[in-house]
């Protein structure tokens, strides 16, 4: 890796953990069926596209869960509860490793994400560590609620590599998701499918030769 400058991180499993089991099993809870199909890892309903794109509001969101449920009466703090159940937290060490990964490269944040999940990870940063944010860890973090993009899109990719002058062939991406990977190599970038629990972050990165 002695030729890379730089390095996007996407956030939810590899660096912050998130369970999509237990965001299944809300579902279900609340009369959602085939849950496992609608909110998946790999696949899902267009409705959280639409959510991580910026292009529905909280508000149409929640009523969009109402009507997969079929109840109309569901209050949006219990739809809230659900589908926040997806959010764990940083792992480990996580934000000192992000600083010494700062130390050798230029790095950025780009994180498909929600107004709903965004406003409880921010809340959940400031209450657990005292951040008001990623400025400490990363040159820039991009969200796609914030640029009507989301991963795999090759255009995200294009944006962030744009907006910071930065060389395709020079630049890392890490994620978890094989199918945000092959966006990725879509725009020529290096990349890196993050295989194991966010809370081995470091070790990875050891045996990837970024650290």
């Amino acid at each position: 890796m002695a030729h890379i400058k730089n390095i996007i991180f996407d956030y939810g499993n590899v660096i912050f953990a998130i369970d999509f089991l237990r965001t299944q099993n809300a579902f279900s809870q609340l009369g959602i069926p085939n849950a496992e199909q609608f909110f998946a890892h790999k696949t899902h309903h267009q409705l959280f596209n639409d959510f991580e794109t910026g292009a529905i509001s909280p508000v149409l969101f929640r009523d969009g869960i109402r009507k997969a449920a079929n109840r109309p009466a569901l209050s949006d703090q219990q739809i809230d509860d659900a589908w926040n159940s997806l959010l764990i937290g940083v792992s480990g060490n996580n934000h000192q490793v992000l600083l010494e990964v700062k130390q050798k490269y230029r790095t950025f944040l780009l994180s498909n994400n929600n107004k709903i999940h965004y406003d409880w990870i921010m809340s959940y940063l400031q209450k657990d560590f005292g951040l008001n944010g990623y400025e400490e860890y990363f040159e820039k973090a991009y969200f796609s609620q914030d640029t009507n993009m989301r991963k795999p899109d090759p255009a995200i990719f294009e944006m962030v590599l744009k907006d910071n002058n930065l060389v395709a062939t020079e630049t890392l991406f890490i994620d978890d998701s094989p199918q945000h990977i092959e966006g990725a190599k879509k725009v020529g970038l290096n990349t890196l499918l993050m295989n194991v629990h966010p809370e081995n972050l470091n070790e990875f990165l050891k045996e990837n030769q970024i650290l």
